[in-house]
């Protein structure tokens, strides 16, 4: 690490024991005095073909560890520094090797303490460990080492390295392995010894969980102009695919290219290919995110210049890596960047800048994240020009480009299309596009009225898990069921009436909820945000300026609806509801329950009046908690709604047991998307809750029913618990809450293994033939 006696200047963030910034920093010397908790960084570097680490030898004069072989590269993170512009500087000024921030993988924190020097030297690190992994060793001659840090470097079996370690030979810094750090080695051996075949299974597994469904609505309603505009809507709706690749992780792309390139080298290559496409992502929807591919089935890139050169050497070449945990951010905010910074930085905005900061439309980058931007000067200090200072970029100028190809094309199709409604909201989103402001686009969206219905644009906020802030770009296009369409008018029409009836206490009702239009579609095409699951309904948008003016609108996907129940839910019941209840599953029942959940979230709390008299919204309160229990609470006042329009006789008594039970078996579909999903955590909590208080039953033979004599009260209590939370904005109560009931329970892990077994879709995979004939026509 760099100790030189020379920077006594330096500072360092003073962290709590769980690795939060305190807001305090102090000279290094005394951190380590003080024993204070403090942030550094390891980087190790793996060459794949020989299964190798590089190790330092470091330098006799080191204050601690002299003269020891350890990590291949490591350093203190400075107050206000990131964790990877760090690790990249330490292996540059270390080893003189320059990497971009795309051959990091970040693979785990690591709590490193210790007490040298008779006590005077006490090391209490939270370490962020780094793997660069390259096809082959460097050689010895391409390294600069930094004489005051590092007197030698060596490769080493990462098997030998390990034996080492555990035998605890006095030539090498210690680590325990049967601690954190040993995941490092657990990593590579897992992700270099399984075999192909045994991947091949475990894809295919995964695979199969994913039912493939056509969508080819017949286009024979819609006027030839419209014909005309559909091509270069949908063409729209593919860039804006782009730009969701780029937002989930930086070298998402990459990687999206890479496996496509590849999928046609082995059946195992092209099964990584067809899973990453239903995913759009290394990690998997259905598995908690857990990551299905690594690092090691990534691409290659090649840095000619990236050391010194080195005669019939042709440079470093590694693989584009990825972490294994997908991270919270998403690639709305600098990866190394935690909750604590984020808080810290906001403090210090303008009411603009902070409404710009949390606000949907925009990303957080670093304002340089070059190596020549913090160096070190004569002295030995690092001098920085406060290179990690967080910034806001509006998408407009952070997806220009993109942004301007998608604009063009609904330019384009507004030219075309010969419906007035459609051509202002092709226009006006084609400006929100290159302004930034999507304020008139989507009052233009709510007041379409065309038989090809279009929805495109920044709206759902479920990527972005650390705060829930960010909105992720996505596009449906579809054509307007008008029979359907109007059967569900009755819903919108109540909203005021549901709204007053709530079950909460009266003082957090709204006294002016609008109608919301709804609107019935057969899905031609998406794309963006439309990964892993597929949704059967959306509520927009979720601007709250616009739900409070506004209200707002929904879209029913009914062939999706169809067929989710056709291959999903019915199979479900069949396994686990009770044999007497079957009789009450039906498409009507489910449908109707989608229509009512879409609803639900134009009503109940959204902008809300804290404790101290401040005006806020849900979504700022909650945070990254606000997803879930909004679709919780969607779901469960939806399922209250119901009976509240029974009662009134605007739906048929009929409806009653078939609410219910079709509930119930829907609880099992949308858990088995996992509970890191938002709406596979709001339905757990939902029915762990309707369990324990009896309304729910598990049978002997692991088949549920309804106990419709506790059901109605149930609904009622959970409704009233979410609302009034989502009332006080209270994120406490909203934690524990999730933390009790969102949970893989024993009748939940019951019912999912005999789907498992029986081998039930959980969801479908749909395919758009005729949008990919129609997508032919332009480029």
């Amino acid at each position: 690490m760099a100790e030189s006696h020379l920077q006594k200047e330096e500072h360092l963030d003073v962290l709590t024991k769980t690795g939060e910034k305190t807001g305090v920093s102090k000279p290094r010397r005394l951190v380590h005095r003080d024993g204070d908790y403090h942030r550094a960084v390891h980087v190790w570097i793996y060459s794949e073909s020989t299964q190798e680490l590089l190790l330092q030898k470091r330098a006799d004069c080191k204050a601690s560890w002299p003269g020891r072989w350890d990590i291949s590269s490591a350093g203190h993170i400075s107050a206000g520094e990131s964790s990877l512009l760090t690790a990249r500087r330490e292996l540059h000024e270390e080893l003189g090797i320059e990497l971009p921030k795309d051959a990091f993988e970040l693979l785990f924190p690591f709590l490193y303490q210790c007490v040298l020097n008779n006590g005077t030297y006490i090391d209490n690190e939270i370490d962020d460990v780094y793997l660069v992994t390259t096809m082959g060793p460097i050689p010895m001659e391409a390294f600069t080492l930094q004489d005051s840090e590092v007197s030698s470097v060596k490769y080493l079996h990462w098997k030998d390295y390990k034996h080492i370690l555990e035998q605890g030979d006095e030539q090498y810094v210690p680590y325990d392995l049967t601690g954190q750090y040993g995941q490092l080695f657990i990593i590579l051996e897992k992700r270099y010894k399984e075999n192909m075949e045994a991947h091949s299974v475990t894809l295919q597994k995964k695979l199969n969980r994913y039912a493939p469904i056509h969508m080819e609505p017949e286009l024979t309603g819609l006027s030839e102009a419209d014909k005309e505009a559909l091509p270069h809507i949908l063409r729209a709706a593919t860039v804006l695919d782009e730009i969701f690749y780029i937002q989930v992780w930086y070298s998402n792309p990459m990687l999206r290219d890479w496996l496509k390139e590849c999928s046609n080298a082995s059946g195992l290559d092209r099964l990584k290919w067809m899973y990453y496409s239903i995913n759009k992502s290394p990690w998997s929807c259905l598995d908690e995110n857990e990551a299905f591919l690594s690092t090691a089935d990534s691409p290659l890139k090649l840095l000619e210049e990236s050391t010194k050169p080195v005669a019939g050497w042709k440079g470093i070449e590694y693989r584009v890596a990825f972490p294994l945990v997908k991270p919270p951010g998403a690639n709305f905010y600098p990866p190394d960047m935690d909750k604590k910074e984020f808080e810290l930085w906001k403090g210090n905005l303008s009411a603009s800048e902070l409404e710009a900061a949390t606000g949907f439309f925009s990303v957080i980058r670093r304002q340089d994240d070059t190596l020549s931007s913090v160096m070190t000067d004569q002295t030995g200090s690092k001098q920085s020009s406060d290179p990690d200072c967080l910034t806001i970029v509006p998408f407009s100028k952070e997806y220009e480009s993109l942004l301007k190809k998608a604009a063009e094309h609904l330019f384009h199709a507004a030219e075309l299309c010969d419906s007035s409604s459609l051509k202002k909201l092709l226009k006006t989103k084609a400006d929100a596009f290159l302004s930034n402001n999507y304020y008139e686009s989507d009052i233009a969206w709510m007041e379409l009225d065309s038989k090809l219905d279009v929805t495109i644009g920044p709206y759902e906020t479920y990527e972005d898990t650390l705060f829930g802030y960010k909105a992720t770009f996505e596009a449906f296009v579809g054509i307007r069921d008008d029979v359907a369409t109007s059967q569900v008018k009755l819903f919108g029409d109540h909203l005021q009436d549901l709204e007053q009836n709530l079950p909460m206490d009266s003082i957090y009702k709204s006294k002016d909820v609008v109608a919301a239009p709804i609107r019935v579609i057969q899905l031609i095409y998406n794309a963006g945000d439309v990964k892993g699951p597929q949704t059967i309904a959306f509520n927009l948008p979720n601007d709250e300026r616009i739900v409070n003016e506004r209200g707002t609108s929904m879209v029913l996907l009914k062939n999706v609806s169809a067929a989710k129940f056709k291959h999903i839910l019915q199979p479900i019941a069949d396994v686990c509801i009770k044999e007497d209840q079957k009789e009450f599953i039906d498409f009507e029942s489910f449908y109707t329950h989608t229509i009512c959940h879409e609803c639900c979230h134009g009503i109940g709390p959204h902008t809300i009046t804290l404790p101290s008299g401040d005006k806020s919204t849900v979504r700022l309160e909650l945070q990254e908690l606000h997803s879930a229990l909004e679709e919780a609470k969607a779901d469960i006042v939806g399922l209250w709604a119901l009976k509240f329009l029974i009662d009134q006789e605007l739906l048929p008594k009929s409806f009653l047991k078939s609410m219910y039970v079709s509930f119930l078996a829907g609880c099992f579909r949308s858990i088995r998307f996992g509970l890191q999903e938002s709406h596979g955590k709001g339905q757990a909590l939902q029915f762990n809750w309707l369990y324990e208080k009896g309304a729910f039953l598990m049978h002997s033979d692991g088949t549920f029913s309804v106990d419709f004599t506790k059901v109605e009260e149930s609904v009622e209590s959970l409704s009233k618990e979410v609302l009034t939370i989502q009332a006080k904005g209270d994120k406490a109560s909203a934690k524990l809450l999730l933390q009790q009931y969102a949970q893989m329970t024993q009748p939940l892990h019951i019912a999912l293994e005999k789907l498992e077994r029986i081998q039930v879709p959980v969801d479908i995979a749909p395919i758009f033939g005729v949008a990919e004939k129609l997508l032919e026509k332009i480029h």
